[in-house]
């Protein structure tokens, strides 16, 4: 590890922060209704939305209703999606003249970029027309961010309000999540990229000649515009298989640090808004340093790891001195590769500018177990925000139970009702992740998928499962996916890490929402504080660690002391 490379890492967590607080409170201006300095230009084209869809904005919604409305959306999306990729070689802007997308992996797409996890069993510059690119696949990265914000500060009021039957309206807080937050910054990042040599044409390709004289088709396309929606919206669904390891996606370092940038902002903004919306910023700042702190962890571990390099190869000869470049692009380093592994799998993101699979044993750890945690620190655009408020029920409730004393949070007694919603949400990863991983293992066709047996082939497993359960979508990138068996069983991870996590979230907001605020006191335990702080750390050991610690025990633990002992399975 060198000063060079924590430098920098420590200058993209600066400027993410400098960005975070005002854009926090600009967010929260935003879902309250509140005018900003783009409402002149935005609120006509918002009343347009409206008036076409039939919503009135000043009827608001019941959790109920407000979950019934974000599913029926998140249906529509899925099957538009689904009948794009089946029709696409008979719709424009096909200009590589693409087949139709196979049924299993229309279904496996489609169910990815509709719940946010961009997961891509697929290489998009020889699948994806850039019509599917475009209307498809960058419009749900919009929305699905967007849906992900929205629930958030439905949550948000659950906490804010008192004795209120409605916890707001999801298509307003999808509309102005879009317009106000998301589509304005994804403009500015997106010609950030293409100054900085990111293409952005409609082009199919060009052809080039490589230095030993020889023709190769070199592909491009609307790069720049999925791109920055991709990292800002923590979608992850890149244009080229090589993801943001492409020089076209990521070409120099500025842009590497630019989209490390892009990805960790509006997750630290939403809980700087969440500070605001309930009116006690110490709230906000409590939670997001407690993501730090599990961020920057994360970081340390992997940079060490990485940075320490492989016993193996250098025992063949590598030499040691740049750490562990297997799989990472040399403009980008050990530094940032650690970083970039541990912010895209920190949020529900899933983009990578190295190859995962190529970390060493514990490298590949911290992406993973940021995962298994579901993306929390600071977590996807909205979903790291209400993951984390279900853990600070769970930890003011644990809290209640050494003092004696009924839990509360933010004002808003936590009983019988909240706990049992808040575990069946917490109790969904675990299930689902070693559920599927368990039957994977005992299935012929889903090993032959592994591109390595042992302990790293249990890695590829557990890792696909969970960065599909946890939204995230990157892929460890030993794992052929495209598979009929992991096509289905990992779309329906998806399927279950995002709506069976979030209705009983969003039944939370609506309980929380209908109770009284009762008065801080002198035995109210105080959540704006480091023992919360520490408090929510302890409970993110216990409640994650230890439920996933035998299946990491044979996984990259024991490939690790393996490693170390210079031996492979």
């Amino acid at each position: 590890m060198t000063i060079v490379g924590w430098a920098q890492i420590a200058l993209v967590l600066a400027a993410v922060l400098l960005a975070a607080i005002p854009l926090g409170a600009y967010i929260a201006r935003v879902l309250a209704g509140e005018r900003t300095v783009l409402s002149r230009v935005l609120i006509p084209v918002e009343r347009v939305f409206y008036k076409l869809s039939g919503v009135d904005p000043a009827r608001e919604q019941s959790w109920f209703v407000y979950a019934t409305a974000m599913l029926a959306f998140s249906l529509v999306g899925f099957l538009s999606l689904y009948a794009l990729q089946r029709l696409q070689s008979v719709l424009p802007l096909n200009p590589q003249g693409f087949d139709p997308v196979p049924a299993d992996l229309a279904f496996n797409t489609s169910m990815s970029f509709i719940t946010n996890t961009n997961w891509q069993n697929y290489s998009g510059e020889t699948t994806m027309s850039h019509l599917v690119q475009m209307l498809g696949l960058t419009v749900h990265n919009f929305v699905s961010a967007a849906t992900g914000l929205a629930m958030a500060f439905a949550l948000v009021r659950g906490f804010a309000r008192a004795e209120s039957a409605t916890v707001g309206n999801f298509w307003v807080d999808l509309t102005r999540a879009t317009l106000y937050v998301l589509l304005p910054l994804a403009i500015f990042v997106s010609l950030s990229l293409v100054a900085f040599g990111t293409p952005q044409t409609l082009a199919g390709s060009f052809e080039a000649t490589t230095l030993e004289g020889a023709k190769q088709i070199i592909s491009i396309g609307p790069v720049a515009s999925q791109e920055a929606i991709k990292e800002l919206g923590t979608n992850g669904g890149g244009f080229f298989n090589a993801n943001s390891a492409h020089p076209y996606e990521s070409p120099n370092a500025f842009t590497n640090m630019l989209e490390i940038w892009s990805i960790l902002v509006v997750p630290f903004a939403a809980v700087f808004a969440f500070g605001r919306a309930v009116f006690d910023f110490r709230q906000g700042r409590a939670i997001a340093i407690a993501m730090s702190i599990v961020l920057v962890t994360g970081i340390g571990v992997a940079y060490w790891a990485e940075a320490n390099g492989n016993p193996l190869l250098t025992a063949i000869g590598v030499d040691p001195a740049g750490g562990n470049m297997e799989g990472k692009e040399v403009r980008f380093g050990t530094a940032m590769s650690a970083f970039f592994a541990a912010a895209t799998t920190g949020t529900s993101t899933g983009a990578v500018n190295a190859m995962h699979d190529s970390f060493t044993p514990l490298g590949g750890l911290v992406p993973l177990f940021n995962m298994l945690l579901g993306c929390i620190s600071p977590g996807g655009v909205g979903a790291g925000l209400y993951g984390f408020l279900v853990l600070a029920v769970v930890a003011v409730f644990v809290a209640g139970l050494m003092v004696g004393r009924t839990p509360e949070y933010l004002g808003k007694k936590i009983e019988t009702r909240e706990m049992k919603l808040a575990m069946l949400a917490v109790l969904i990863y675990p299930i689902t992740v070693l559920g599927f991983s368990a039957a994977s293992v005992m299935v012929k066709s889903a090993l032959n998928s592994l591109g390595n047996a042992g302990p790293h082939g249990l890695t590829e497993i557990l890792y696909a499962f969970a960065s599909t359960n946890a939204n995230n979508g990157s892929a460890f990138a030993g794992l052929s996916g495209n598979t009929p068996w992991f096509n289905t069983t990992l779309g329906l991870a998806m399927f279950l890490g995002r709506f069976a996590y979030v209705i009983p979230v969003l039944a939370l907001a609506g309980s929380f929402a209908a109770k009284k605020k009762a008065p801080a006191s002198a035995g109210t335990f105080p959540t704006d504080g480091p023992l919360f702080v520490g408090l929510l750390l302890g409970v993110i050991v216990i409640l994650y660690l230890l439920q996933y610690f035998p299946a990491l025990a044979l996984g990259p633990v024991v490939e690790h002391f393996l490693m170390q002992a210079g031996k492979t399975f």
